[in-house]
């Protein structure tokens, strides 16, 4: 297999500087229009975040809210990312919508989520992702699936139905924005790329070269 090989040449849509002057806008309209578009997972990102020891990892988690103050998902604090994201609150999410031939690259702070936000959407989820979440010690190591599967169906057997707290170890993050950047496939390889950057109250805009 040849890899040189695989191209293809994007040719859907512009993206010009000239009519934009804040990025959340423009990103509530793309992540719209890949939700239409039935793109596949439109709200998964990949969180890119780095150890102590400088050292970077990635997964990929799912957008369940945003506001101009920043992209919150929800996750298990003593994970991997938690931890991780406590030693270096930098980090970077990356959206890809190869579809629509569009990449969205966020640089910035992470932060907890408010405990309301974290409260009402453990609330929102299924009955049984609830049991997911109080269960698994989420990034330590488990003997086998098994013992996964016997640790669900003993707090599922034990709740009853009734409704479940949200564990203090799991809730959400937030990051907040430092740069955006807006990629938009081109013919050629000339891709518009469009920069926000982040100065005090505002937003300043640039084109950087693909």
């Amino acid at each position: 297999m040849n890899l040189s090989d695989i191209r293809k040449n994007y040719s859907r849509e512009t993206l010009s500087e000239k009519l934009l002057c804040e990025p959340f806008h423009l990103f509530e309209k793309w992540i719209g229009e890949a939700i239409d578009g039935k793109v596949s997972e439109p709200t998964a990102m990949v969180l890119s975040t780095v150890s102590e020891d400088h050292k970077p990892s990635s997964r990929v988690v799912l957008l369940k809210h945003f506001t101009k103050e920043g992209f919150h998902f929800f996750t298990n604090y003593n994970s991997r990312k938690g931890r991780e994201i406590k030693a270096n609150s930098q980090v970077a999410l990356l959206f890809f919508w190869p579809e629509l031939e569009r990449e969205v690259r966020v640089e910035g702070r992470a932060a907890f989520s408010p405990t309301s936000l974290s409260d009402q959407y453990f609330s929102e989820r299924p009955f049984e992702s609830q049991i997911s979440a109080i269960v698994s010690r989420q990034s330590e190591t488990v003997a086998n699936r098994e013992e996964l599967e016997q640790l669900w169906k003993i707090k599922e057997a034990a709740s009853q139905g009734a409704k479940l707290e949200r564990p203090a170890e799991w809730g959400g993050y937030f990051i907040q924005p430092e740069r955006i950047e807006f990629w938009q496939g081109r013919p050629n390889r000339l891709h518009d790329r469009i920069l926000f950057v982040k100065k005090g109250e505002e937003w300043v805009v640039s084109r950087l070269a693909p």
